[in-house]
């Protein structure tokens, strides 16, 4: 029973679950995180997407069992390996989400709508387009986008445009990181078919994977750093007027945000190390935990961005 529970959980990947804290970015940025009305939609909003998307790993891998068994570390997941029958993750897949997709349309009509195009999508890419090459790069950053719009749409504030454009960079970089790991791990197992295991994968180069690496990686920094520029909310409200020109003083007061670019120009480049040195990038939450400075440094950010727009921005009590 305890080995049945324990493959079930590992079924349902709750590590993948990090993922979906991008449903709290918009009330974060919109200074809405302590408003408890809008974070308990978020919270449910949260929930609702940990069983759906739990529910497309499940549904991923009743379509992937056959290719998986090929796979040098998939072939130990529990469809693949039979230790669950594929009858049983399909009936489980259902239930998380018929309790899922109820739970988003109690939270709000536009919810429930990204939600059901987040499991079209996922569905559309698990049965063939993850074997096209490049729409198979947009179909996964498209569920790191999905996730953004649906903490917007549960809470109702909006994103801002640089935002948003950080957003897809970010997804897209990741994709990439994804599938050029994927492919690095393939390519030195001896005697993997690199077609039959994931078809996409032989369609891409080291050489091509690098360069939309490096574009996504430049256009996250561009974009973040736009973002921190012109969407700032308010600085310290230090009286400087004696000391520097008042447009100077007002500069100073308004772009602390900026500061965190620092954090997120490290985590590009830790994450790229990861990707190239080290090989890993394969599972994006997997690098996160298991890499202590990158970790680290996700939480300063967080930490800053918290700071900055509660208590030094024009949102702080004080």
């Amino acid at each position: 029973m305890i080995k049945l529970l324990y493959n079930i959980l590992r079924l349902l990947r709750p590590r993948q679950w990090i993922k979906n804290f991008a449903l709290f970015a918009a009330i974060t940025f919109a200074g809405e995180l302590f408003n408890a009305p809008v974070l308990n939609s978020v919270i449910l909003a949260f929930i609702a997407f940990c069983g759906l998307s739990s529910a497309t790993y499940v549904i991923n891998d009743i379509f992937d069992v056959k290719k998986d068994k090929l796979h040098p570390f998939k072939k130990f997941r529990p469809l693949a390996s039979g230790e669950i029958p594929i009858s049983f993750g399909f009936s489980l897949a259902l239930l998380l989400i018929a309790g899922s997709l109820l739970l988003a349309k109690f939270i709000a009509p536009t919810f429930f709508a990204i939600c059901l195009l987040y499991l079209a999508i996922q569905f559309l890419y698990s049965s063939f387009i993850k074997s096209i090459a490049v729409l198979d790069i947009l179909a996964i950053a498209s569920g790191y986008i999905l996730r953004v719009y649906g903490g917007e749409f549960a809470s109702g504030f909006h994103i801002s445009v640089w935002l948003l454009l950080t957003t897809i960079s970010i997804s897209l970089f990741l994709a990439v990181g994804k599938r050029r790991s994927e492919l690095t791990l393939l390519s030195g197992t001896t005697g993997t078919n690199i077609a039959a295991t994931r078809k996409a994968l032989s369609h891409y180069s080291d050489r091509l994977l690098d360069v939309y690496a490096s574009i996504f990686a430049t256009s996250t920094f561009v974009s973040y750093a736009l973002f921190t520029f012109l969407e700032n909310p308010g600085g310290f409200r230090l009286n400087l007027d004696i000391i520097v020109p008042t447009a100077l003083a007002s500069f100073f007061e308004r772009k602390w945000l900026m500061i965190t670019i620092i954090p997120v120009v490290y985590g590009l480049m830790r994450y790229l190390q990861d990707i190239y040195e080290k090989h890993e990038g394969e599972s994006p939450e997997r690098v996160l935990l298991s890499d202590k400075p990158l970790l680290i440094d996700v939480i300063i950010w967080v930490i800053l961005v918290v700071f900055l727009i509660y208590f030094v921005g024009p949102n702080s009590a004080f």
